[in-house]
């Protein structure tokens, strides 16, 4: 029926985007583009840093999506028992993660201290900031689990091919907004394009510990609730 499947689209949809949201707002990879930015080729490496963060997590959105397909992680349009389990890993993954971070938070905010690596940025080749893209977006312990719980909720819909594509695309989009506010601020802003993102990364750089371990802890919830929603259903 045309309304069961709008319905089961937007369900979907309002699931995904609010992973894809905790992903747009992580601060350290707004720090590092903004960092590229302010590099002598900032323009070319922010559109490399882009790219690869876009295709690190079409990658690894699709090979979850491929992993649970309608066929394989669906039973009459309700999620299999292993993607239960999974959300429910994830849960407590995101919940023991958060829970880490706020303890080791600073204090005060004007203590935080940027990673190491974010020191060699403005020496790094095009190659290896097109890497530092694919690898913040896929295998940093932050996103890796938010794209994941998006692919295992995508293909455990029982969606068409078709729409489950659009759901992913949709999620790539808006998990990729963090990174391109500051892009566009950069290429369309002028002068006070540099202010405006040195202001950003200084909030974001005090703030960030704090952001993430808020944010792992009500997406830890959720994913529990979700994961606990499947296994009792």
């Amino acid at each position: 029926m045309p309304g069961t499947r709008e319905a089961t689209i937007g369900a979907v949809l309002g699931d995904v985007l609010g992973f894809a949201a905790a992903v747009a707002v992580s601060p350290l990879p707004v720090i590092a583009v903004i960092l590229i930015l302010a590099t002598p080729r900032g323009r070319r490496n922010g559109v490399l840093f882009t790219v690869g963060w876009v295709l690190g997590l079409a990658v690894l959105g699709a090979v979850m999506l491929a992993i649970a397909s309608p066929a394989g992680a669906s039973a009459h349009k309700h999620p299999a028992t292993w993607v239960g389990a999974l959300k429910l890993a994830l849960g407590l993954f995101l919940l023991a993660f958060g829970a880490r971070l706020w303890h080791r938070r600073p204090r005060d905010p004007s203590e935080a201290r940027l990673p190491k690596w974010m020191s060699a940025i403005d020496r790094l080749t095009p190659a290896k900031i097109f890497a530092l893209g694919v690898g913040l977006a896929a295998l940093n312990a932050k996103n890796a689990p938010l794209t994941i719980a998006a692919g295992a909720a995508i293909g455990s819909a029982g969606l068409p091919v078709g729409q489950q594509i659009g759901a992913l695309a949709a999620f790539v989009v808006v998990a990729t907004l963090g990174l391109l506010a500051p892009l566009g601020i950069f290429l369309l802003g002028g002068e006070r394009a540099r202010t405006t993102l040195g202001d950003w990364k200084d909030w974001a750089a005090q703030h960030n510990v704090a952001v993430m371990a808020v944010l792992f802890f009500v997406l830890g919830l959720k994913l529990l609730g979700d994961g606990v929603s499947v296994l009792t259903s």
